[in-house]
Formats: C-alpha cells, structure tokens, sequence
C-alpha cells in the first residue's frame, strides 16, 4: 500500500522523468544516425509540436487531476474490474493488464481511422509533413480528451493494478517517441526488433500518404495485434527514403506544423479522406 501511496504521490514526476529520459536520448540518435533528411524548419515543427504536448498536458490534469492512476486506485478500492473481482495475484495482473490495455490502445488507433469524424482529429497527427521524435506526441486535443475517456471505461471494466497502469503509460509513451524517430536501425536488428517492439521503419510505413500503406502497422508498443488482425506490412512500397510522409492535400506548413494551424484543421474540408472503410483493397499489394 506504501508503494502505490508512493506511486500516486508522484506518479507526474515518474512520467515527466521517463519522457524527457526517453526524447533526449531518441532526439541525439536522431542527430547521430537519422533515417531520412528532414524537408521543413525543425524550429518550426518542434515548437508547435512540443507546445501542443504542453497544451494537452495542462488541459489534462485541469480536467482530470487524479489521471488513470487515480482511477485505477478508485476502482481497486471499489473492488470494480475482472483483475479486481477475481482477486488476480499482482505477478499476473501487471502483465496481463499491460498487454490488455495495449490491445484496446490498438482498436483504439483502429477506431480513429474507421470512422470518419474521428479521422478529422487523428489527421493532425498524420499531417505532420516531416516523422521525428516529436511526432509521437502531436494529437489534437479533441482527441486526447476521448482517448482518456476510453482509458478510463477501459480501467474500470478491466481493473488493472495502479502499477500496470503507470507501466503502461510510461511505455507508451516511450516507444511512441522510439518509433516515431528518424533514426536509423541495421536491418538485421530491425527485423528481429519488430517482433517484440513497433520499429520506427515499421510504424514509418504508417505515415505514408499511400492509402493502403496508412491503413496498416497500427501498433504503437506491441506489433503482434497487426500480424495478428492482418494489418501488417513489412515496407513501403517506394522505401523508407523515397515514400512520402503526410497526408494528399495538406502539404503547406503553415497549415499543418504550425500550432494554429493543427488545431484548426479538424475543422476543415469535406470528409474524402481515406478513412480505412473507404480502403481500396484491390490496390493494396504486399
């Protein structure tokens, strides 16, 4: 009980200590082995980037202070989740509640490209023209809002321990920064990787303005549900230096890297984007 005190107590501190750990050591491999040469101002990109991470983080704890950790301990305390009622011992509760919050974070992501007026949110983090460490964190925040709201539903009816919960936010959030990096990876190494881990060329693919290329590679920290459900590909078709990253339509930085214009854009156009209901399978080799 002291623990988890100790974890509730401090659990900002943990995560804002493991994020920056994480950025620094992604963002000087970047500068060290980068995989493909940027095409806009990186002054420009992470400073509306970074100050969209700030802007969802203080909407966050002003709306919801106690965060998923505190209502993991409120429902532990209720008895209210299947890990709770049938009293799962820790040493496989952590696991089994890592892996199953994983799996909704992945039908989540599915979610947001399924239906079209999510879509007009998850594009924000699709548009960014360039894919580097500070990518992993730009989402519009309409979309952070539902995505802890999904958390929470997803906490109450699973009942994870408070200590899952913090595992499990600290590395999302660190292998969605490691796998959106420009880094570079020998070959070997990646595809050994990438069955234990989503690689930056793995989810790279994700990024690309192909329709069917977009429409896969969904995982953000476990890459089994996508071989699983048969939303993988190993690589894009035209390469990881010659596929382009963003989205038809929206390729003026002023629209899609700069703060006002990312948090604008939801808002704009028709929806005729490629949501992954309007997926043209025919077209979609592997």
């Amino acid at each position: 009980m002291n623990g988890e005190h100790f974890i509730l107590s401090h659990e900002p501190a943990i995560r804002l200590g493991f994020f920056l750990g994480v950025f620094a050591v992604v963002a000087l491999w970047e500068v060290a082995a980068p995989r493909r040469a940027l095409t806009v101002s990186k002054v420009l990109r992470w400073s509306s980037n970074l100050g969209l991470v700030v802007l969802n983080t203080v909407l966050l704890r002003l709306l919801f202070p106690l965060a998923a950790v505190g209502v993991a301990a409120f429902a532990a305390e209720h008895g209210w989740g299947l890990l709770n009622h049938f009293q799962v011992p820790a040493i496989l509760a952590i696991p089994l509640a890592v892996v199953a919050m994983d799996f909704v974070i992945w039908l989540q992501h599915v979610m947001v490209h399924a239906v079209p007026a999510l879509w007009r949110l998850h594009r924000v983090h699709h548009a960014d023209l360039d894919y580097d460490v500070t990518t992993g964190a730009r989402f519009h925040p309409i979309e952070i809002l539902l995505s802890m709201l999904i958390k929470f539903a997803t906490i109450v009816v699973l009942g994870p321990p408070v200590v899952a919960v913090v595992i499990f936010e600290v590395l999302l959030n660190a292998t969605a920064m490691f796998n959106h990096g420009n880094i570079r990876l020998p070959a070997g190494l990646d595809r050994v990787l990438r069955w234990f881990v989503v690689t930056p060329d793995m989810h790279r693919v994700h990024h690309s303005v192909e329709d069917d290329e977009c429409n896969s590679n969904f995982g953000f920290n476990l890459p089994w549900w996508d071989r699983l459900f048969g939303t993988y590909r190993d690589q894009p078709r035209g390469g990881h230096l010659g596929m382009t990253i963003g989205i038809r339509g929206h390729t003026d930085p002023r629209e899609v890297d700069r703060l006002d214009g990312m948090l604008l854009l939801p808002f704009k156009g028709e929806i005729t984007d490629y949501a992954i209901n309007r997926r043209n399978f025919e077209e979609a080799p592997r």
